[in-house]
């Protein structure tokens, strides 16, 4: 039944407010009430953006008979410019409607006026939101729309504009996919699945508006029931479904002049480990105060402010220092009528140039504190285990509590809790805090998917190890990813060795202390995995391995060496080894432009040997729809382990002196500039020597130069040669620089 559809246009009654600059605007929704008259009380939360005064709100409208009434709160000003001079602001008011179950759908049209100035030209804007009130057959509820907002102001160099991420968190946890509502401004492009807003080339400076359509769909096939007893069935993340919830988010985006440098920390601001990541889901309690800490640095500016977008009556204690370190402390005390709501909360550090990157979290409203308990974490060289005191969470049930990862098993005894991951398996997250490495994890309960009530307390307990950028041993839990744990039920616990050795009889393997591991191109390089099991018989497959020019294994620019069993590169050699161990060498490559370091990702399997079906039997497959299903194979899930970085040097030159104006030459083309020596007492005038060693230097210049230019002529005959019988380095350049387009 399409009638089942809330469709709720925000418009602006046409006032005061129509005269102000808009900066763009936010709606959140509260989890729908269907009432025993059955009607539906729906409570949203606006939030507008503005110049100078952000208090003269809209006021909001139903029509066609579908909203039997309105309940609008006052509007109040929850953050603006500390500088005084009326730069931004931002409002937030709330309102419920009830909405009368036998309305098939209302539709509500109207503009208000105006845009900040802006390079689109662009006027009118409209607020927009479209719910869907059918029953959900798997949460047994009205669905959820997406949670979004951003902060009043956003801002941005020119030359540094790399990346805005959008707040997209779905308390129902479906797909949320972001698209422009309208055509958005030119060389921007916007990632439909992470909601990230990048540039696609260079951008005019100037003040740009987006209009962006957040939309949900479920992962799950699912059948929504409406009032009247009609149902519809909706198609897991189906193309051809309409979403679930529509939510309309507007906002404006400064860009800059260019400045000087854009590392990050300079002088923009860069985020320190105390802060929240972005896209944290964190929890209030209804009537205790709760408190978010963010923290920033910049070492050439002045920070001066923390701009946020938040709830009413939150407020902020601003503290800085003289070594460009600032702090922002955030205090709110939701009510009871807070109670569920999932509040958005975005920030960024301010000076008087540019600001930080924008980080958003959600905070989620409880009647009391979820349950936390005694643990204790033990960090090691490259895992963590975590104990669980059982007498800390009395009636807790521990069959039904779990790591980020499902597939990753919790053990226990009389008096604890267990858990124990390598740093790059079980769901931990990778942080990077700015100026410390945090790895996190989680346990949490779960329910049953065809539960409708519990008894169950609801666990969360995150847990997470944190070793700071300052000191040496950090670049050995960041980079030396060498032991790997895993725990499925069917294989019980096993691991992974991934090393890089010195030769191919590979026994001898380079230590941590060595990394980066330095190479040349062309250089052969050995690398091995090694598998262990509790079980005694089981076979080792590598599915693929690719190589990223940094840690992140979902880099877009990548270069494939073996892909679905197969191997791709031309350059590799595989030698023999036990059925636990892979063996391989390859020539080293880097990655085409301003790169010199390449990390290797694959993803193993172990099997049981005598399964036909497993994914080792297979090996290599042209086509990978022919890949069985692993519920049919015995045969653990695939699981990806890292290795590197390589560093690629260059070829040393000579350190001698009637080398080192040929090693200028060869860097810049062209010798030296030199200012002439101070004269002596007692000596000729030096700079009549001087222009006497100019002319003999001249002289001598130029037959450097011109045996330089003959021994290049002949050395790029023989390279020429060589790379016609040996194009495999350029081919593999090619190869990469195709993948990356791709």
């Amino acid at each position: 039944m399409e009638a089942g559809v809330f469709l709720l246009l925000l418009f602006p009654l046409l006032g005061i407010g129509s005269t102000l600059s808009f900066y763009g605007d936010s709606i959140s929704f509260m989890a729908p009430e269907k009432e025993m008259d059955g009607t539906f009380k729906v409570t949203f939360y606006h939030r507008q953006n503005g110049k100078s005064n952000c208090q003269d709100q809209s006021s909001f409208s139903c029509d066609s008979g579908v909203c039997a009434g309105f309940n609008e709160s006052s509007v109040l000003q929850t953050d603006q410019d500390s500088t005084g001079q009326g730069r931004w602001c931002q409002s937030e008011g709330h309102t419920t409607a009830t909405i009368l179950t036998n309305n098939a759908s209302l539709s509500l049209r109207n503009s208000g006026c105006c845009w900040v100035s802006n390079v689109e030209g662009k006027t009118q804007w409209t607020t927009y939101a479209e719910l869907d009130l059918g029953t959900r057959s798997d949460t047994h509820t009205v669905n959820s729309c997406p949670v979004t907002t951003t902060v009043s102001s956003l801002r941005v160099p020119q030359n540094c504009f790399s990346r805005i991420r959008i707040l997209a968190h779905d308390p129902d946890g479906d797909e949320v996919k972001c698209r422009f509502a309208t055509p958005g401004p030119t060389n921007f492009a916007l990632d439909e699945t992470t909601c990230i807003l990048t540039s696609t080339g260079d951008i005019e400076t100037g003040i740009h508006v987006f209009e962006l359509m957040l939309e949900d769909f479920s992962t799950n096939n699912i059948t929504l029931t409406y009032s009247d007893g009609t149902s519809v069935f909706r198609e897991a993340s189906g193309m051809n479904s309409p979403p679930l919830c529509k939510v309309k988010l507007q906002f404006s985006i400064e860009v800059l002049l260019p400045i000087p440098n854009c590392e990050a920390g300079h002088v923009q601001p860069i985020f320190l480990y105390r802060t929240p990541s972005h896209g944290d889901i964190l929890h209030a309690t209804v009537g205790q105060t709760f408190q978010l800490n963010a923290e920033a640095e910049a070492r050439h500016a002045s920070i001066h402010d923390f701009q946020v977008s938040g709830p009413q009556n939150m407020t902020k204690v601003f503290k800085d220092d003289l070594l460009g370190k600032a702090e922002v402390t955030l205090s709110w005390t939701p009510q009871l009528s807070d109670l569920y709501r999932y509040v958005p909360v975005c920030f960024t550090a301010e000076t008087n140039d540019t600001q930080s990157e924008m980080r958003c979290v959600v905070v989620l409203v409880t009647q009391a504190s979820t349950t936390q308990g005694k643990a204790t974490v033990h960090c090691s060289a490259n895992k963590m285990t975590v104990a669980l005191d059982k007498a800390s969470m009395p009636g807790i049930d521990e069959n039904f509590l779990k790591l980020s990862d499902p597939s990753c098993s919790l053990t226990s005894n009389s008096t604890h809790i267990m858990g124990a991951m390598s740093f790059s398996t079980c769901g931990t997250k990778i942080e990077d805090k700015g100026d410390y490495i945090i790895f996190k994890n989680a346990i949490n309960s779960f329910e049953l998917a065809n539960e409708v009530i519990t008894r169950r307390k609801t666990v969360k307990i995150g847990f997470s190890c944190q070793f700071p950028k300052a000191i040496s041993i950090s670049n050995y839990y960041n980079l030396h990813n060498a032991d790997y744990i895993f725990t499925e039920s069917n294989f019980g616990s096993f691991g992974y060795t991934f090393e890089i050795f010195y030769n191919s009889s590979f026994t001898n393997r380079v230590e941590a202390s060595a990394y980066p591991v330095q190479v040349k191109l062309l250089e052969t390089i050995f690398m091995g995995i090694q598998a262990s099991s509790e079980l005694p018989n089981v076979m080792l497959f590598v599915e693929s391995c690719k190589a990223t020019p940094d840690n992140n294994p979902e880099n877009s620019l990548s270069y494939y060496i073996i892909r679905n069993g197969c191997v791709e590169d031309e350059t590799v050699t595989i030698y023999p080894s036990n059925k636990t161990a892979f063996n391989f060498g390859l020539q080293a490559f880097k990655f085409t432009g301003n790169y010199d370091q390449v990390y290797i990702t694959c993803s193993v399997i172990l099997c049981e040997p005598e399964s036909p079906f497993s994914r080792c039997a297979q090996g290599c497959l042209k086509d990978p729809s022919r890949r069985r299903r692993r519920g049919l194979s015995g045969e653990t899930g695939r699981h990806y382990i890292t290795q590197g970085p390589l560093q690629f040097v260059g070829q040393p030159f000579p350190d001698t002196a009637e080398n080192s104006q040929d090693v200028l030459m060869e860097r810049s083309g062209t010798l030296p500039e030199v200012s002439p020596p101070p004269a002596s007492p007692g000596t000729k005038s030096s700079e009549e020597g001087w222009e006497m060693r100019k002319i003999f230097s001249s002289n001598i210049s130029t037959a450097v130069f011109a045996s330089a230019f003959l021994v290049s002529v002949v050395l790029l005959g023989i390279m020429a040669r060589y790379y016609r019988k040996n194009g495999r380095a350029e081919d593999r350049k090619v190869l990469i620089a195709s993948e990356w387009e791709n």
